[in-house]
This record gives structure tokens, C-alpha cells and sequence, in this order.
């Protein structure tokens, strides 16, 4: 911005777009939104807790393996992830506007202010900090970008110098939006920088590839050139996972078949939003845990494939050893056991299940999840299906990291 108030050339001063995204409509399933509704789980998968690109894209996505171009003070450098292929940037961003928690998440991980705005702050969980000494999150001034659909105006209000937001989401989940404005918004405010992570359930993801939860650290990490703590956190996670594997049983079935649901309504379910554990940075924690998926052998689809419900008689035929209901990351577990679970155990046939009968009902973990994030929820499902004791991952060294101590 300059001093008077007025824009400056788009921040081209500071950062600029080059490689797909750089006013070429080269992204792929972008002839506009989907026009899907935006109520219940969809409203929080599409403003909240991700797209075909072009054969060309991909192949200039497929760069993404090079690295980045490490800068010096003052120097410029270039970052390549699909589908945006390569960004070069002029100088560090200061400021940032982020998709949803994964990557807020990520950026608070490698020492950043918060950004500037999410689809819906209410869903980036800043709680899960809570736990972590010197580390917080002050969400009261973040805007959300959704309000009954996303307006462009709110990326001039917001005039953040990187847009850490897949396009092809903004193109393929939400009404008016079109290649145009996606080259308006890159060319004019700042660059598109993101790969909706959370979900591989999406058609228009198909034509590139999905990143896993570290792989889209270490981009971001090159971005804020903050490449030192990124490999701190690698090596923390490391050692986690090990932690981790040392307590999920070795006999596959002793582990226990499970049902991840978005209950409907959330404090007093009566049906159910079904996920079947994919390949998405939203089930990290289950893949790690090596849970079995009650729903993935039944004829219950995907909620990002069919948009459908299921009910408790459908449930109760298949009857999973645990229900872990999403949606409830604002509640502590008493509150949930007292809200959700107590419902469950007065309703009619909620009451036949055997998961809600052995006091097998958790909460379900976030849609989106980041490195801190992923620590938290991971080790929390660990007490909470295999009775894991004491602390899985060091806190304090997480706040190291976060705060430059490493």
C-alpha cells in the first residue's frame, strides 16, 4: 500500500505471479463454481474444517520436487506447487491470507503473525494451542472469507501479499466465481499459493496431485523462507510417529473398526454425513493410528462424493466398534460427553449401538489440520482408543520451534 492510502501497482513491487497462474486460465475445471449448497458439513467443508487442472499445469506443477530457490536478504526467489506452478516472489510475505486451519496452522508452526483472514475463523481451532507454552492464537480481528459465498472486495480489504488458497476451490465450490477473477485477484492484490489438502474425495483435485500434510509445510515453509523450522518440525514428527507406532496394537484386529461421521444436528444427532478414511491431511491421524474403517466395506458413499445422509438404522446394520463424530472440536470431551454422547444414550436406536453402549463415542477430530494441530488431535485419539499414557510429543520443543529456539 502506499503512504496515501491508495493501491499500489498490485503489490507487483513486492511479489509477482509467474508459471501457471499468471493471468493464463490455465487452471483447469475453472469454468465456475459448482453452484453447490453450502449448508451443514458442506458449508463447513466448502467455507471452512480443495480443482481438475490442465495437462499443462500439471506438468509445470510437477516442478514441485526441484525445491525452491532459497533467497539472501533483498533477493528474490521462486516456490513451484501444483496447481499454481511457479510463484516468484520479490521479498518475504508479511502478510498472508490462508484457506482454512491446515495452513494457518502451518504458518503459526513456522513462526508467523496469523493471517489476516479463513473461510470461517470459528472452525480454526486455536484451543488445541492451549497445551503449548508461549503459543497462541488471538483470532478476534481475523475475517472470514465466506459470508453467503466469498466476495472479491475482500481480498482488496484484506490486501494480504500471498493467498495461501488453492484457485481451483474458489472456481469449483463456490457460485460466481471465474477464471477471470482469480487472475483479477493474483494480478491486482497477490498471488495464489495453495493445494486443498484436506479432501481427495473431489473430482476436480484429479488432474494434479494432492500434497500430504508435510509436503505442503516444507512449500509453505519456502515461501516464508523459514526453511530451519520446517526441518525441526520434520524431525519432532519423526520421532512422534515412532512414539505413535509404539502404541497402536500389532494384531489388526485388535484394532478397532470405526465410523467417522458429521452428526446432524451436532448436539443432538439424528443423521449422519459420512467420511470414509482417505488419503486427505483430514484423516492423517486415523491412517497413523491404523484404524479400521467400519464404513469402507458397506454401500454408505463418501460425503464428498454423494453429499448424502445416513441414519441410525443404517448405522446400527453396520454397527462400528467406535463412532468418532466430527464437528465437535469446540467442545472439551466432558462437554461432548454431556451434550452429544447423553443424547445418544436416551435416543432409541442411537442406544442399540455398541459403540454408544461401551462408551466408545469420541469426538471426531478437525477437517482441517496442521503440524501443532496434528500433534494434539493424534496423541488425543491415541488416549482415547488404545488407552496411550502420558505425553507423545514434547511441548516445550514445539515451542522452541515456534519461537525460534531450535
Amino acid at each position: 500500500m502506499t503512504d496515501d492510502g491508495s493501491r499500489s501497482r498490485t503489490r507487483r513491487d513486492v511479489l509477482k505471479a509467474s508459471g501457471v497462474l499468471a493471468a493464463t486460465g490455465l487452471l483447469a475445471g475453472c469454468s465456475g463454481g459448482s453452484g453447490e449448497g453450502t449448508t451443514g458439513a458442506g458449508a463447513t467443508e466448502s467455507a471452512t474444517d480443495t480443482e481438475a487442472a490442465a495437462a499443462s499445469a500439471t506438468e509445470s506443477a510437477s516442478e514441485t520436487e526441484e525445491g525452491t530457490e532459497e533467497a539472501a536478504s533483498g533477493e528474490s526467489y521462486s516456490v513451484t506447487m501444483p496447481p499454481v506452478g511457479t510463484i516468484e516472489f520479490d521479498g518475504v510475505p508479511e502478510t498472508w491470507v490462508a484457506n482454512n486451519g491446515s495452513w494457518a496452522d502451518m504458518g503459526v508452526a513456522l513462526g508467523q503473525d496469523p493471517p489476516k483472514g479463513v473461510w470461517l475463523p470459528s472452525r480454526y481451532h486455536t484451543r488445541y494451542y492451549d497445551g503449548i507454552p508461549d503459543v497462541s492464537v488471538d483470532k478476534s480481528g481475523m475475517t472470514a472469507l465466506y459470508s453467503d459465498g466469498v466476495s472479491k472486495e475482500v481480498f482488496y480489504e484484506l490486501d494480504g501479499d500471498v493467498h495461501v488458497i488453492d484457485p481451483n476451490f474458489l472456481l469449483n465450490r463456490f457460485k460466481g466465481w471465474e477464471q477471470a477473477d482469480v487472475d483479477e485477484i493474483s494480478n491486482q492484490v497477490a498471488p495464489f499459493f495453495g493445494n486443498s489438502i484436506f479432501s481427495t474425495g473431489y473430482g476436480w483435485h484429479e488432474s494434479y496431485p494432492y500434497l500430504s500434510l508435510y509436503e505442503a509445510f516444507e512449500k509453505l515453509s519456502q515461501v516464508f523462507q523459514e526453511q530451519e523450522r520446517y526441518e525441526a518440525f520434520a524431525s519432532l514428527h519423526e520421532q512422534f510417529q515412532s512414539n505413535v507406532s509404539n502404541v497402536v496394537p500389532s494384531s489388526e484386529s485388535e484394532r478397532p473398526a470405526v465410523a467417522i461421521l458429521w452428526p446432524q444436528p451436532v448436539d443432538n444427532p439424528e443423521t449422519f454425513s459420512p467420511y470414509l478414511i482417505g488419503e486427505g491431511t483430514s484423516f492423517k491421524q486415523w491412517r497413523d493410528l491404523q484404524v479400521r474403517d467400519a464404513l469402507a466395506e458397506t454401500d454408505v458413499k463418501d460425503f464428498h462424493e454423494s453429499r448424502g445422509e445416513i441414519d441410525y438404522e443404517t448405522l446400527l446394520e453396520v454397527d462400528p466398534d467406535v463412532l468418532l463424530l466430527r464437528g465437535n472440536e469446540s467442545k472439551t470431551a466432558e462437554e461432548f460427553q454431556n451434550t452429544v454422547v447423553e443424547y445418544m444414550k436416551n435416543q432409541s436406536v442411537a442406544s442399540q449401538l455398541s459403540a454408544v453402549q461401551s462408551g466408545d463415542v469420541y469426538r471426531g477430530g478437525p477437517l482441517y489440520q496442521g503440524p501443532i494441530t496434528n500433534l494434539v488431535v493424534t496423541e488425543r485419539a491415541a488416549k482415547d482408543l488404545y488407552g496411550a499414557e502420558g505425553q507423545l510429543f514434547d511441548r516445550q520443543r514445539v515451542s522452541d520451534i515456534v519461537n525460534g529456539n531450535f
